[in-house]
């Protein structure tokens, strides 16, 4: 699909908002909707908002749940430099903001407001959960949990050389960054023996089930070298038993990126939380499980924010059972 395509299939649907985190702009699609509740959404490591949320998004809308669905700084079309660099105290800032604002927007309950996240916002999910009692209920769709144990699997796809190439970039960029210096950058994901963030075989679907047939060409595939070395070691999963509000986590059993034993671990500390199983990798709930994640989490959203059963859905392929541990700125252009 051309970015004309998507253009016209959110024509009338969303507009473009803005607000501050930190006193940077940051920039979101707002979908208005019909039934009080939110979803604030935001994609993963050094994924902006179109490639990273559209698909789910759309049809959380079309459920009748408005949508927030922003870039972190420095990436996408949010403000701030050095560009490509994640910095998770920031991210979660931006999260706090985020939702600060979209208690603001019209025709949203501010006490139906969820939150929603895959890879490493699927942890930052869990944080912000943990931190902050108004939110309502929150999404942790193949989340990272532990970035240590995800790192240590990682490796093994990865060949020794190339693997101490990207670290020694990394710390090289670290440096750099400590004078001023412009980030290093590296490819999000690549094939064993490159110098790229993941080489596991599920990373390489990414742009296929992100970014089919280049319909997202302004987005970035790489990522601050400093930036890897930090995901690496960052571990949202302990925040898990300060969870209070409806937690579901989506974990996917061959997922080879984030790994699915840590999120089932952090769903089996939370209590009340609801987990999700499913078949494929790291992305599949982006494809050929796409019905699946769907159904499960706009059920999950009805129930937790709406308190109604969920309705079937028309394109609805299968029927996953939850387990449970008992100053506004817009633009209407279509991009």
């Amino acid at each position: 699909m051309s970015n004309i395509g998507i253009d016209n299939l959110f024509a009338g649907s969303r507009e473009k908002v803005r607000f501050a985190s930190d006193g940077t702009e940051l920039v979101a699609w707002h979908y208005p909707g019909t039934n009080g509740g939110c979803v604030i959404m935001a994609a993963g490591g050094a994924v902006t908002k179109e490639p990273g949320t559209d698909l789910f998004a759309k049809r959380f809308n079309e459920a009748g749940f408005s949508v927030l669905a922003f870039d972190y700084r420095r990436l996408g079309e949010s403000g701030g430099r050095p560009r490509q660099i994640i910095r998770m105290k920031e991210q979660l800032a931006d999260w706090q903001s985020a939702i600060a604002f979209a208690a603001t927007l019209p025709g949203v309950d501010p006490h139906r407001i969820a939150i929603w996240g895959f890879s490493l916002s699927g942890g930052h999910v869990f944080t912000v959960a943990a931190r902050t009692p108004g939110v309502a209920a929150a999404i942790a769709q193949t989340p990272l949990s532990d970035g240590p144990v995800a790192a240590r699997a990682a490796i093994r796809h990865q060949k020794p050389l190339a693997a101490l190439r990207t670290t020694a970039r990394g710390v090289l960029d670290a440096l750099g960054g400590l004078v001023g210096r412009p980030p290093l950058l590296i490819s999000l994901a690549g094939r064993p023996g490159t110098v790229a963030m993941l080489t596991t075989p599920d990373s390489l679907d990414g742009n296929r089930a992100l970014n089919p047939g280049d319909v997202y060409p302004e987005w970035r595939q790489e990522i601050a070298a400093r930036s890897a070395l930090t995901i690496g070691v960052y571990r949202p999963g302990r925040d898990a038993s300060r969870i209070r509000c409806p937690l579901l986590v989506l974990a996917c059993d061959q997922d080879q990126t984030a790994l699915a034993a840590p999120a089932v671990a952090v769903a089996r500390r939370v209590p009340g939380a609801e987990l999700v199983r499913m078949p494929g990798g790291h992305y599949a709930p982006f494809l050929e499980g796409h019905e699946e994640a769907v159904d499960a989490e706009v059920s999950f959203l009805r129930r937790r924010l709406l308190g109604s059963q969920p309705t079937p859905s028309p394109q609805r392929t299968s029927n996953p059972q939850p387990t449970s541990n008992s100053t506004l700125s817009r633009s209407t252009s279509g991009r």
